[in-house]
């Protein structure tokens, strides 16, 4: 009978007798009756027994994650909304301190409200856009801060992680807008600077050009020219593709291209330009008519022509040349 009632008392008790601590926990012990709760000991991984007016308070030891979302006001009273991560785990040789003095509900106890208290600070005297864009290394500071404040609570903060900023969608039209038309400035300063490149280097070509042609020019001679014809020909006869070939009626018999035959003659006049009325311009070069000396009478004479002579009045008035005399109207 004894043995049933210790059986049932301890089938009862059971959750209150046996604890297991399993792998990644650490365990703190509360004695009722022998000096409350031991803060220098950590029950690691296994089962214990104790007495049943005892209780043993088991800690996750392992790196742990939770997210968190919060709103925070900026500079000019703006409402912005943070989504971070905290990554902590307690101090595992310091478990009974931390129960001692914090409890187990240290996460909203100690981290989440201070690593909120310091992101209100400082996000508080910024403006919206200086969170959007510019300030990440002050957050990153001041986060930092927060960690060390939360290790002399005897827990162990890994790191504070910003995973979403959240603006009004007004504010952050205007700073998207604002950002684009930064980088578009900043494009178009970079093609004018390319566009200055390119008229550098194509000034510099037409240097080599005109280098070029000016020695090319100095260097060709009617013997070099004669040469390069014979193997453009040679070049022309090796192609694959229907060809006429007319000979050139040169001393050479150099083939023709198009009009153009390879052995030009030694003296080739250019005719002079026309203007659009279909003149000579005025700077070119005119022969001038002599008239023909001689009496006229000897070239008709020459050329077989049958001339009359005409009888020239005489000045018997004792008038000057030129001069008519004037009959008035009757």
């Amino acid at each position: 009978m004894a043995l049933l009632i210790f059986l049932f008392l301890f089938a009862y008790l059971f959750n209150n007798i046996v604890y297991v601590v399993h792998s990644g926990e650490g365990a703190v012990l509360y004695r009722l009756f022998f000096g409350g709760t031991v803060t220098d000991r950590v029950y690691t991984e296994g089962i214990y027994f104790i007495e049943p007016w005892d209780k043993m308070y088991i800690y996750n030891a392992r790196i742990q994650e939770v997210p968190y979302k919060f709103d925070v006001l900026s500079k000019k009273g703006l409402k912005i909304r943070l989504g971070i991560s905290i990554r902590y785990a307690p101090e595992y040789e310091l478990l009974g301190v931390l129960h001692q003095k914090v409890g187990p509900d240290y996460l909203h106890t100690v981290i989440i409200p201070e690593v909120e208290s310091v992101l209100r600070i400082i996000i508080g005297k910024m403006d919206a856009e200086e969170v959007y864009t510019t300030k990440t290394a002050v957050i990153e500071k001041a986060i930092n801060e927060a960690i060390e404040q939360v290790s002399q609570r005897f827990i162990k903060v890994d790191d504070v992680i910003i995973k979403q900023i959240e603006l009004p969608s007004s504010v952050e039209d205007s700073i998207r807008y604002k950002i684009e038309q930064k980088h578009l400035a900043e494009a178009y300063i970079f093609k004018l600077e390319r566009e200055e490149r390119e008229a550098d280097r194509k000034r510099i070509e037409a240097r080599g050009i005109r280098d070029h042609n000016k020695i090319l020019q100095t260097s060709l001679s009617k013997e070099v020219m004669y040469w390069r014809a014979i193997q453009a020909s040679l070049e022309l006869s090796k192609s694959d593709n229907s060809k006429v070939v007319v000979v050139g009626g040169g001393k050479s018999g150099l083939p023709i291209f198009g009009s153009i035959p390879l052995d030009l003659p030694q003296d080739i006049s250019v005719p002079l330009p026309k203007d659009v009325t279909g003149e000579e311009p005025a700077d070119a070069e005119t022969k001038e008519v002599m008239p023909p000396t001689g009496n006229m009478s000897d070239v008709s004479a020459e050329s077989g022509a049958d001339t009359k002579e005409s009888p020239v009045p005489e000045n018997t008035a004792g008038e000057e040349p030129g001069q008519t005399e004037r009959v008035p109207n009757q």
